[in-house]
């Protein structure tokens, strides 16, 4: 290999290095809101359950499929409490 092939796949890698670090630090961000808008919704599910002890089947399904993106997306364990609680509410039609 000469030195310019070196100089050359070094400059390749160097550019790619460029263009992937500001993708993956959108990607990041992305998933950050993603978990914001996730955890908002769950909560706001729980507070108007909350006071009957009651949720409707499409509420806990959704609730369900919250919970299991949120935490996919490495979601904290704040909501492991709520989701818990959630579970103990009476299911209604």
């Amino acid at each position: 290999m000469t030195i310019a092939e070196i100089i050359a796949i070094s400059t390749e890698i160097i550019t790619l290095v460029g263009v992937v670090i500001p993708v993956v630090s959108s990607i990041s961000k992305i998933a950050a809101g993603q978990r914001c808008q996730l955890r908002s919704e769950m909560l706001r599910i729980y507070y108007k359950c909350q006071e009957t002890g009651t949720i409707k089947e499409w509420q806990l399904s959704n609730f369900c499929e919250l919970f299991d993106a949120y935490k996919a997306l490495h979601g904290n364990g704040f909501i492991d409490r709520i989701h818990d609680e959630v579970l103990t509410y009476k299911v209604v039609k």
